[in-house]
């Protein structure tokens, strides 16, 4: 049986894992919420981020906790610290990434739940016990992520060439 409340004391959650570099934690899951939302707490280290993708079957919000972040959205970029709130239509190409000194942390959620938190249990590296929450996920296979995300309605275009390079 359900119960009418829940509390997710800090630093718990479902689970916990690095993907794309970020650790996210799952604090309220989809089927919590009957397929409303899910909620993700997500602590980004000064230069990692998401990178630039568009969720075609869900809303995003992010509201930032700690530190600052870089959001590319349609080419333009927006700046926030703590107190900031960005919502992302779907359909809406764009990424973030921590900026400021140390840890970045932000609260996450996608409307309707379901699709990005099943995207995150199979590209996400589990934070093994006694790995410590600052350990990081340094390298990753993008396009093995991006074949991923199309299962769940989430497209990642090709790095664009920064500085002539490819």
């Amino acid at each position: 049986m359900e119960v009418a409340a829940v509390n997710i004391p800090p630093g718990e959650g479902r689970r916990t894992s690095w993907v794309l570099g970020e650790l996210v934690t799952c604090k309220i899951p989809s089927r919590r919420t009957g397929g409303a939302y899910a909620l993700f707490e997500v602590a980004t280290r000064a230069g990692a981020g998401a990178p630039p993708h568009v969720q075609h079957r869900e809303d995003e919000s992010f509201y930032v906790l700690e530190g600052e972040y870089e959001f590319l959205v349609e080419g333009r970029t927006l700046r926030g610290r703590a107190g900031s709130l960005f919502y992302i239509l779907k359909g809406t190409l764009h990424g973030h990434e921590s900026v400021g000194a140390g840890v970045g942390r932000m609260l996450v959620s996608q409307t309707p739940g379901g699709l990005y938190e099943r995207f995150f249990e199979e590209v996400g590296k589990p934070v093994k016990d006694g790995e410590g929450r600052h350990a990081s996920e340094d390298h990753f296979d993008l396009r093995r992520i991006a074949a991923i995300g199309v299962r769940y309605g989430i497209e990642i275009p090709p790095p664009i060439p920064r500085h002539g390079r490819a």
